[in-house]
């Protein structure tokens, strides 16, 4: 195994396993490298140090559970992300991000987080669907499903706004993802959307009436009938790829035809209850 496999190897170990060892003799036994080579190699491979690309990945983790995992205390994140204090996470967090947790957990300001990932995770671990494979298509007859729909319209960046809503009402109607299926309807490709008109629905199983306190959270269906459905094992970052081979390699040799309703996604499981490189979404695509 080269040096190039064994950092992947090792990269996709730390994701798996935020909350576990990742002390030098364990992260050595993962590389097969000499702990007394570690440190250079993995510095000289990712332009990072170890020490920091742990704290960073903990850190960006911690925001999504600040923004997204209401249930969550500070103190709990802060432990998770293996600080001895709310205090010594506040500081960290503070310099990394600008804006302290509690603040953060009001008023979620991603922009940091847009240059971090460049460096923990543009080079991702190998995933089982990427642009460059063929998706393995399966044919299946998907059950209607009644849910609870909230529309996104706006740019894509405003997005996290709206899951925080959606979250809010899941939790107060007692829909956690546990309990009810999550679906995402897929209206249109960023890429070639004007930002104003983008669209992205967050749907949530319901087996009774919407609840209508919030007139934006309506009732709706996703119809049943046909699908190829692919299944993306890996970050959100690699579902565009996927969607693309779906629509310019398997349609076009499929003799299948489009049904006149969206893209649509299953989350199966989703970071950050789990780590990035173990999320499963489930895409269907609609045949007539």
């Amino acid at each position: 195994m080269n040096t190039r496999n064994r950092i992947e190897k090792l990269r996709a170990y730390i994701d798996a396993n935020l909350d576990g060892d990742l002390g030098l003799v364990q992260l050595s036994r993962v590389a097969h490298f000499s702990k007394y080579h570690l440190h250079r190699c993995f510095s000289a491979s990712q332009g990072i140090t170890l020490a920091r690309y742990i704290s960073r990945l903990r850190l960006r983790r911690a925001a999504w559970q600040l923004a997204y995992r209401p249930a969550l205390s500070v103190t709990d994140i802060a432990l998770a992300a293996g600080y001895g204090s709310t205090e010594a996470f506040s500081r960290a967090f503070q310099r990394l991000s600008g804006s302290g947790p509690t603040k953060f957990r009001t008023q979620p300001d991603w922009a940091w987080l847009e240059g971090q990932d460049q460096q923990t995770t543009s080079r991702e671990v190998p995933i089982v669907n990427n642009i460059n494979q063929s998706p393995t298509v399966e044919l299946v007859q998907f059950a209607q499903v009644l849910v609870a729909r909230l529309d996104h319209v706006g740019p894509p960046q405003l997005l996290g706004d709206t899951i925080r809503k959606f979250i809010a009402w899941r939790r107060l109607h007692g829909l956690s993802p546990a309990k009810s299926r999550t679906f995402n309807l897929v209206f249109d490709d960023p890429s070639a959307t004007p930002a104003a008109e983008y669209r992205f629905s967050l749907c949530a199983e319901t087996r009774g009436p919407v609840d209508g306190d919030d007139t934006a959270i309506y009732a709706d269906m996703i119809p049943g009938g046909r699908c190829a459905r692919v299944r993306h094992c890996g970050p959100d970052s690699g579902l565009e790829g996927v969607v693309r081979a779906l629509y310019s390699d398997w349609l076009p040799g499929s003799d299948e035809e489009l049904r006149d309703f969206p893209l649509f996604f299953e989350r199966v499981s989703f970071f950050p209850d789990v780590p990035e490189a173990e999320m499963v979404t489930d895409i269907y695509l609609p045949l007539a």
